[in-house]
């Protein structure tokens, strides 16, 4: 099959060019994948973080994408979907995760013709936090697609209330593989100069309202002694409000910051150090911090929001809170460490991460292409 891959690649970072060069290496070994990128994702005005960019420190996995859309100018929406057009690809793949992209992608869609299958990587359309032009947008976006990959039953939901007539396949999202082997515990804490002796529970991942940081930062005022709280991620807009809440909390000690972003080479460290992740979120589609935590073998504790419960089976492989309010987040933590869970969960865990590998998704998104060809 010849593939069009038009997303976030190298050189920018973070989480979806991680997703996507990972997709990208698992379908090339078995088709002819061309890829795509941003010439501009954003402009730096409205990116909340310190770069888009990868620096020196991270070690990436170089896809050599062409950097082609420019999302806040319209001519290279033309000049982009006239090149995938005149290249003639059986399938065009996107990702799509903010409905700012909606204009520049849905215009490279719309430009195709009837031979390529326009599929599209859905990770979330109704956003968390809700503009008035979200509305038409997703319409205009999901209009020009052809079928989409969904990681979660909310996503779903949010996809057939848009376009109930859609094509869709539901896939578990893969679990990452490229930050290697977990780390020893005590080489973990040293090198995060963390007291081995305490137990730690970890908040990984960009920093952003809806995650509930403030929730989780609030349940450690019932959390018992000797388990502490890692905040390892880069925040979008201010962190002053999290700084004030663990001032004026009494138990600061309590609470490592380490609010930037965290290379590739650093994060064996964190999950390796930690007794549990924890995802407070007060919304959610779903998280690619359960793959990361996955393939470190580290249960999680996380809020019933969104598609998390699909991915973290209560019970077995971490648990689930039924609401995110600071007291129910505290009273799972506080269960998980005296019961020792973490140990009652790893069998459960493996078996997970063997049934959900990238070879996986790849297959089972190229063979939704072909039944997509033949309707």
């Amino acid at each position: 099959m010849k593939i069009t891959f038009l997303s976030t690649f190298y050189p920018f970072r973070g989480g979806i060019a991680q997703f996507n060069a990972s997709l990208y290496r698992a379908m090339e070994e078995h088709h002819e994948v061309k890829a795509y990128t941003f010439s501009r994702q954003y402009p730096n005005f409205l990116f909340p973080g310190e770069t888009q960019y990868v620096t020196e420190k991270d070690d990436v996995d170089k896809i050599p994408a062409k950097a082609i859309l420019d999302t806040i100018n319209p001519f290279t929406y033309f000049k982009t979907g006239k090149r995938i057009r005149k290249e003639q690809p059986d399938a065009l793949i996107m990702k799509y995760w903010m409905t700012f992209f909606a204009p520049a992608l849905g215009m490279v869609c719309k430009l195709q013709s009837k031979q390529t299958k326009r599929v599209c990587i859905l990770d979330n359309l109704i956003p968390h936090e809700g503009r008035f032009f979200d509305g038409p947008f997703n319409r205009f976006f999901v209009k020009h697609v052809d079928g989409f990959v969904v990681m979660s039953e909310s996503v779903l939901k949010d996809l057939l209330s848009v376009k109930p007539d859609a094509k869709y396949i539901r896939l578990d999202h893969p679990l990452y593989d490229h930050f290697g082997a977990s780390v020893e515990r005590n080489e973990a804490c040293n090198y995060l100069n963390l007291d081995p002796t305490k137990k730690y529970v970890l908040f990984f991942g960009f920093i952003r309202d809806y995650k509930g940081l403030d929730l989780l930062i609030e349940a450690f005022r019932s959390v018992q002694d000797g388990v502490e709280l890692i905040v390892a991620g880069e925040v979008y807009g201010s962190f002053e409000k999290y700084q004030k809440q663990i001032d004026e909390s009494g138990y600061a000690h309590r609470i490592h910051l380490f609010n930037r972003y965290i290379s590739d080479a650093e994060v064996p460290h964190f999950f390796s150090a930690a007794e549990v992740c924890v995802l407070p979120y007060k919304g959610a589609t779903q998280s690619g911090i359960t793959a990361i935590s996955y393939h470190f073998g580290l249960p999680m504790i996380a809020t019933d929001v969104g598609g998390l419960k699909e991915t973290i089976l209560d019970g077995k492989t971490g648990d689930i809170v039924a609401q995110p309010e600071s007291s129910q987040i505290a009273d799972a933590i506080n269960a998980y460490i005296t019961e020792n869970r973490k140990e009652t969960y790893l069998p459960a865990i493996e078996n997970y991460k063997a049934t959900n590998s990238w070879s996986s998704f790849a297959s089972r998104t190229t063979k939704f292409i072909e039944e997509l060809s033949r309707s």
